[in-house]
């Protein structure tokens, strides 16, 4: 049967891997030197614009509109879910479909971004038009600060030039991911500026994997009876008896005053097995590690599992002010969809 897609047959199978890799290397080149002209004209005449625009965005007293056409409308969708998930309301409007009822989702208490590489696009007309008669603040993102919608939005924040990873210099390639990072940065910025934290975010992702990584520790423990504990000067007999019977494969061990004294694992018992039978006679004190690890309760599920990985154990006895409160394991994490 022939291949229905004739420009797919013409390069299947034909062009040789190394090839392939030195296109890819050759894109990767080019889009790198899109991010680093960026770079530099963020230091140099596009600093004041991109402080000016943080600035409107920031005071803004309704939401961040992001309007754009093609691939410009693909970047922009992205980079208004970014706003939106870190703290900034946003969202996106077609630039072609504002003209056939979408203005009026957007109020005068609202900015605009506009994203157009060119600047030129007759479909912006109306949507500009809108937003100069309700006076509402517009951003442009274009490469030309000599194009229509440079010269009517209120702030332009001209990229630099950069060739397209296209060999044809056609293609929306470095443009597109240049303005993919300038959206990044602005939102970043806006972020930073207002303090947003991981608490802050974690209202914002509550679902999936993010979801779970942004729990707490409290949100995984388990407490009361169920954390292995006994006190300094048990006999490793009865420890091993709570071991087993906790199924977390080690116990905390307390002082008189309650507070974490130490820890016995099954790490401590292989490194203790030369004490032959005297062991099970011998107390915890004696067997136990000093100091160990712990964390707190109102830390990240995604840093109690940081820690785990780096030190390289499965367990950590949770703490408020130097008393164990809890105990997590890595089976916790899995089972909430954190690890």
């Amino acid at each position: 049967m022939a291949n229905p897609n004739p420009l797919m047959a013409k390069s299947s199978g034909t062009e040789p891997a190394d090839a392939a890799v030195q296109s890819a290397l050759r894109t990767l080149d080019a889009e790198g030197g899109g991010i680093a002209a960026l770079s530099a004209a963020l230091q140099s005449d596009l600093r004041a614009p991109f402080v000016a625009a943080v600035d409107l965005i920031r005071n803004a007293k309704g939401r961040l509109i992001v309007t754009g056409l093609g691939k410009s409308g693909h970047i922009g969708r992205k980079i208004a879910a970014t706003f939106a998930s870190t703290g900034t309301p946003a969202f996106f409007v077609h630039a072609a479909e504002a003209s056939h009822g979408d203005l009026g989702m957007i109020t005068p208490d609202d900015v605009i971004l506009a994203l157009s590489w060119s600047g030129e696009q007759p479909e912006m007309k109306n949507l500009i038009s809108y937003a100069a008669r309700f006076r509402i603040s517009v951003i442009a993102m274009t490469a030309d600060r000599e194009s229509s919608l440079a010269k009517a939005a209120d702030v332009a924040v001209t990229l630099p030039k950069a060739r397209e990873a296209c060999p044809h210099n056609l293609a929306p390639t470095t443009s597109s991911l240049m303005m993919l990072a300038l959206g990044d940065a602005l939102a970043i910025a806006l972020l930073e500026g207002r303090g947003f934290t991981s608490i802050d975010f974690s209202v914002l992702h509550p679902g999936g994997k993010l979801g779970a990584l942004l729990k707490y520790t409290r949100d995984l423990m388990h407490s009361g009876d169920a954390v292995p504990l006994k006190p300094l000067g048990t006999k490793m007999s009865d420890a091993l008896v709570e071991m087993t019977s906790k199924g977390f494969g080690c116990v905390g061990i307390v002082d008189a005053r309650g507070h974490l004294a130490g820890i016995v694992t099954d790490g401590d018992l292989r490194r203790h097995m030369d004490m032959g039978p005297g062991l099970m006679s011998a107390t915890v004190d004696e067997v136990m590690t000093r100091n160990p690890k712990t964390i707190d309760r109102d830390v990240l599920a995604g840093e109690a599992l940081e820690i785990l990985n780096s030190s390289k154990i499965t367990t950590l006895i949770v703490t408020d002010a130097d008393k164990p409160v809890g105990i997590v394991h890595l089976h916790d994490f899995l089972r909430a969809g954190v690890a």
